[in-house]
C-alpha cells in the first residue's frame, strides 16, 4: 500500500488507464505541462503527448462537445471542467446531449466518458468556485454520478468511471486534494453502485458522501466516547445509490441522519430521506434528519463560509437530540 494524496491517486488511476487502453484520453483547461490545479494530471502530457492530454481553451461547452463527439466515435475521453461551478457552462451538452443520446438513438450508440467536476468549498473561494451541485446531475436521467471521499476510492472509482459505458459525472472534493491515505497501486476498478461502511454501529446511521462522510466519521468517534455507536455509510456512488447497504443499516439502527455540503433545499438528502421513510417507516425509532448548507451563495469571508459548513459538532448535537 502506498501513501498518496487524493489528487495523486486520481492521477495514478488515469495514467494506468491510459497505459491499458489507447482509447482513453484527457482534455480540459490546464491539464498540460501545469498538471492541473492540484496535480491531477501531473506528468501525463509529458508521458503520453499533447494528442492524448489536450490542453484546451477556456470553453467548457467546447470541451464537452469535443468529448461527446469523441465518445460517440469509440474513444473514452476524460473531460476536465476545472470546477463543478463551471460545468453549468456546459449544461446543455451534458444534460441534453451526453445523458440522452443513447436513449434517443434507441441504444445504437453509447457515450463512455468521464466528466470531472471538482466540488465543494475550499478556503475562501467564494460563491462561483465553491458549489456542490450533485443534486442537478443525480436528477438527470442517463448520468452516473460518483463522489469519492478517500485517496483509495479516488483511485478505484476513477478507473471504474473510465471503464464505464455511460457518461459519468465524477465529483472530487477540492479540500480533499491534498489529504493523504493508503492506496493499493495495483488495485482494479471499484464497483459502481456500492457504498462503503466506514464504521459499524448500532444506535444510528450517519449517511453521507464526499468530504462530509469524513466529517461524519469524526463525529462518530466523538460519539463513541460517550457510549453512542454510530454506523457511518459513505455512498460513494450517488446514482445509482446502494439501497441494500443503506436500508440494511437503518433497519438495524432504527435512526438515520443524512449530512451533505450541498444546500438543504433541493438537496439529495431530501430524496434519500423520502426513499428511506417510504421503505422503512415502520422500523424507524425517530424521524429521519438532515444536515446541509443553507440556501445562500457560499460567502468569501471565512467566518461566514464556516456557517455553510457541516462540522462534527453539529453532527454530534443532532445525533444526541435524536436519541432523547
Amino acid at each position: 500500500m502506498a501513501q498518496l494524496t487524493y489528487a495523486q491517486a486520481a492521477c495514478l488511476a488515469l495514467r494506468q488507464e491510459m497505459q491499458r487502453d489507447p482509447h482513453v484520453w484527457a482534455l480540459g483547461e490546464d491539464v498540460g505541462p501545469e498538471g492541473g490545479v492540484a496535480g491531477q494530471y501531473l506528468g501525463l502530457q509529458q508521458a503520453f503527448g499533447p494528442a492524448r492530454v489536450v490542453d484546451t481553451p477556456i470553453s467548457e461547452s467546447m470541451i464537452m462537445s469535443a468529448a461527446i463527439g469523441s465518445a460517440l466515435l469509440g474513444m473514452r475521453p476524460v473531460a476536465e471542467l476545472r470546477y463543478a461551478d463551471f460545468a453549468l457552462c456546459a449544461a446543455d451538452e451534458i444534460i441534453n446531449q451526453a445523458a440522452k443520446i443513447r436513449y434517443m438513438l434507441g441504444g445504437q450508440v453509447r457515450v463512455p466518458m468521464v466528466i470531472r467536476q471538482p466540488m465543494g468549498m475550499r478556503w475562501g473561494m467564494a460563491a462561483q468556485h465553491s458549489q456542490s451541485n450533485e443534486n442537478l446531475w443525480v436528477g438527470t436521467p442517463g448520468l452516473v454520478v460518483l463522489a469519492p471521499s478517500t485517496p483509495g476510492d479516488n483511485h478505484g472509482l476513477l478507473k471504474a468511471a473510465i471503464q464505464a459505458d455511460d457518461p459519468v459525472v465524477y465529483m472530487e472534493h477540492k479540500e480533499l486534494w491534498l489529504t493523504m491515505g493508503e492506496v493499493d497501486e495495483q488495485a482494479t476498478a471499484l464497483p459502481i453502485g456500492q457504498a462503503a461502511v466506514r464504521r459499524v454501529g448500532s444506535d444510528i446511521t450517519l449517511l453521507s458522501w464526499s468530504a462530509t462522510a469524513l466529517t461524519c466519521l469524526a463525529a462518530a468517534e466523538q460519539l463513541a466516547l460517550e457510549g453512542i455507536q454510530a454506523e457511518v455509510i459513505d455512498l460513494r456512488t450517488l446514482w445509482p445509490w446502494d439501497r441494500d447497504t443503506v436500508f440494511h443499516s437503518i433497519a438495524k439502527t432504527g435512526r438515520v441522519l443524512v449530512a451533505h455540503e450541498s444546500t438543504r433545499v433541493g438537496g439529495l438528502g431530501g430524496e434519500l430521506v423520502a426513499e428511506i421513510a417510504q421503505a422503512l417507516f415502520g422500523q424507524l425509532k425517530a424521524a429521519p434528519a438532515r444536515l446541509a448548507s443553507p440556501r445562500i451563495p457560499v460567502p468569501y469571508a471565512k467566518p461566514l463560509e464556516d456557517l455553510c459548513r457541516i462540522v462534527p459538532a453539529q453532527v454530534v448535537a443532532t445525533v444526541k437530540s435524536m436519541l432523547v
